[in-house]
């Protein structure tokens, strides 16, 4: 079978930063946590907890009011990302404009709790105000394809078009699988990644109920995510979308398109151990084979973007399936986990951590893992956890690692646009 090179010709996101792209990773790089105190007045009772949120985001503004209306806030985080990826790249909005022929394009996407909100607000409609119906659009809205089949529609996309949901692997899941089709001649080009919002007072509650949240106050939210650090508490929730235009590098190069960075291998499996315990073997096989699947030595690799959710039990199994895969190239590998200042996206945290990866190399710059100087958990020793970012030129190839509840396992790996 033929393996045709992947070019990343489209970047975009929706972030607690903004939806700048140049500015994100450079906010990110500088270590500026996005975490903030929220306190809602949700009913029947607020929220009161660090978490991040795209503040500046206006659906409206970005898409259209009568777009916008039709979507739940995860769609229309994502439908943003991808039309600030599409002009990225250069591409035309309708097929019309550029007399392509989109039959060949597709979109597959990741998401985790997909439009819940819709659905939970059809409860409380009818159970706490009384009412008698809830809004016809709940099914539309509320459905995990929504996202993707309105980038669909919108874009004209005639080829496949998916969500997938695999807990907090879901976008690296949705970009490996679109990585494959064009990499096999399957599709011409993919737009992938994934959106999330978890800001429902339920599922807010259900994670704090497995006491896997960071805890933290007003004052000390900003630093309450701290992966990797001898007094880290847990995982810091929040929103936002990102995206990833994958193109035939031929197709990319013909066309003139800017090519960002280039996707050269994937691979996924599950720990089939435990529904929340992270393995360490499974996380070795993971890593393994996608080295394997994009014919690299272990010395080959410049960084590697962790999952890195500050959870007690996490981050050392992380650490130790990274040493037995480097070996003693690990105590100079460069880890860093970027959560600790953009927090935990969910089903969209494959796809912005994507972003930072393919950044990192474009900008030969390797962001940091926050709030970590003088408070390293010695079980977590053996990487270079990068305190502080850093240049780092000749950096070529970098993986990105994404281990999700359910046992699923995703490792991406990138090049640099020159590769």
């Amino acid at each position: 079978m033929a393996r045709h090179r992947v070019a990343i010709t489209g970047l975009g996101l929706v972030s607690p930063y903004g939806g700048d792209l140049e500015d994100f990773f450079q906010r990110v790089w500088a270590g500026e946590s996005a975490v903030r105190w929220m306190v809602t007045e949700d009913e029947p009772r607020p929220l009161c907890l660090p978490y991040v949120r795209c503040e500046g985001f206006d659906a409206e503004r970005e898409l259209g009011k009568p777009l916008a209306s039709m979507m739940e806030r995860f769609s229309q985080l994502g439908m943003a990302a991808v039309f600030k990826a599409w002009r990225h790249a250069g591409l035309a909005r309708s097929a019309a404009e550029d007399g392509s022929d989109r039959g060949q394009w597709g979109c597959l996407w990741g998401t985790a709790l997909g439009g819940l909100a819709a659905h939970e607000r059809g409860a409380r409609e009818l159970w706490l105000k009384g009412r008698e119906r809830v809004s016809p659009l709940s099914v539309v809205m509320g459905m995990n394809n929504a996202a993707n089949a309105h980038i669909s529609i919108q874009l004209g996309l005639g080829g496949v078009s998916s969500s997938h949901t695999a807990a907090c692997a879901s976008a690296s899941m949705a970009i490996g699988e679109a990585f494959r089709r064009v990499r096999s001649g399957e599709a011409e080009l993919m737009v992938t990644g994934g959106s999330d919002v978890c800001q429902s007072v339920s599922v807010v509650k259900a994670w704090e109920a497995m006491r896997v949240l960071a805890r933290g106050d007003e004052h000390t939210a900003p630093s309450a995510c701290r992966p990797f650090s001898n007094d880290r508490n847990g995982l810091v929730l929040g929103e936002g979308g990102a995206a990833l235009v994958l193109e035939n590098w031929d197709r990319a190069v013909a066309r003139g398109a800017r090519i960002h960075g280039e996707l050269i291998g994937f691979a996924t499996n599950c720990d089939h151990t435990h529904l929340v315990r992270p393995d360490r073997a499974g996380q070795v096989r993971a890593l393994r084979a996608v080295l394997d699947d994009a014919g690299l030595t272990p010395r080959e690799v410049h960084y590697v973007n962790a999952h890195g959710t500050a959870t007690p039990e996490g981050d050392p199994i992380e650490v130790q399936a990274l040493r037995e895969v480097f070996g003693e190239q690990a105590e100079r590998l460069p880890v860093s986990s970027t959560k600790s200042m953009h927090g935990h996206l969910l089903g969209a945290a494959g796809a912005i951590e994507a972003v930072v990866t393919a950044m990192a190399l474009r900008e030969q710059a390797i962001p940091p893992t926050a709030h970590l100087a003088g408070r390293l958990d010695p079980a977590c020793e053996g990487v270079d956890h990068v305190p502080q970012g850093r240049h780092a030129n000749g950096l070529r190839v970098a993986l990105s690692n994404s281990f999700a509840f359910g046992g699923s396992n995703v490792v991406l790996a990138f090049a640099a646009p020159a590769h």
